[in-house]
């Protein structure tokens, strides 16, 4: 499959790297950008290093979605994201630039500041009006699984947060299930399938063991015929697995990148661009010798 607008990214060629640019105060990461001095500069400076390590898309964020992260309103996102996206695509008007929001009017004020894609972490089911922005401005949107709840999270200090009592009748039966529901919300909105791409949600209303579950039956998600990203970077279902905290997850990061490829990632959300772009590099070249 092939997206409009994506400038030449070919599916099935070989996985594609996006680097995650936090702009906020709460990353679960600890790269939230917010506190620094100058937000725009330090974040553009990102976009570049991101850039030269080898990243094909960068994803702008201004609401952090770790469990138990307080939620943001519109115009505090909004001020956060549009100054930085405007100024990347400034600095670099070729690169391939995504706004992480679920709000219809952030997404809007993106769009118009240049942004090129919608990373929607509730797949248009959070705002009824995310659709039909999405469908005007007729560019890719990621369709993420989520059944995340509040008051779900359990939180340690050293280890981050984790879902617990997530349940699910069939935990990749209903995953699919509910990203189709998302995928008839997009076609109501004049969305055509080249223009979708699926996100399982690694990290999003799922304990760690339906993670590494998931995490083992990716290829059954990306049967449903879309382009499937994956986000598995620092999360806490490696940091509860490994028992460490987000700044030394990234072997059990690689290994979550090195099997999301061979079960048929085409996209891989991170923090660590330099490592898992060598990593995705490697992976292909194993892997897609026979595709």
């Amino acid at each position: 499959m092939r997206l409009k607008n994506c400038r030449g990214l070919a599916w099935g060629n070989r996985t594609y790297v996006m680097g995650i640019i936090n702009v906020t105060p709460d990353s679960f990461s600890g790269d939230g950008l917010l506190d620094a001095k100058n937000v725009i500069g330090a974040a553009v400076k990102q976009a570049r290093k991101f850039l030269q390590e080898g990243a094909d898309i960068l994803d702008v964020g201004g609401e952090s979605t770790r469990p138990g992260a307080a939620r943001v309103s519109a115009e505090e996102e909004i001020s956060r994201v549009v100054p930085v996206i405007a100024e990347i695509k400034k600095a670099h008007p070729d690169a391939l630039v995504s706004v992480d929001t679920y709000k219809a009017s952030v997404a809007r004020e993106a769009l118009t500041a240049g942004a090129d894609w919608v990373n929607d972490v509730w797949g248009l089911r959070a705002d009824p009006e995310m659709g039909a922005v999405v469908g005007a401005y007729r560019v890719p949107v990621i369709l993420m699984h989520n059944r995340s709840k509040a008051g779900s999270p359990e939180i340690e200090a050293q280890l981050g947060g984790r879902y617990v009592g997530t349940d699910y009748d069939d935990l990749i039966g209903d995953i699919c299930d509910d990203l189709m529901e998302s995928v008839h919300l997009a076609h109501q909105n004049g969305i055509e399938d080249d223009c979708i791409i699926l996100d399982p949600g690694i990290g999003f209303g799922k304990t760690v063991s339906q993670n590494l579950e998931l995490m083992d039956r990716l290829d059954q998600v990306k049967a449903l015929g879309y382009p499937l990203l994956v986000g598995p970077s620092r999360k806490s279902f490696i940091g509860y697995t490994l028992e460490l905290p987000p700044d030394e997850r990234v072997e059990g990061t690689a290994a979550a990148v090195a099997l999301a490829i061979d079960r048929g990632a085409d996209i891989l959300r991170v923090h660590d661009v330099r490592t898992m772009t060598r990593v995705a590099r490697m992976t292909d070249a194993i892997v897609r010798r026979n595709r």
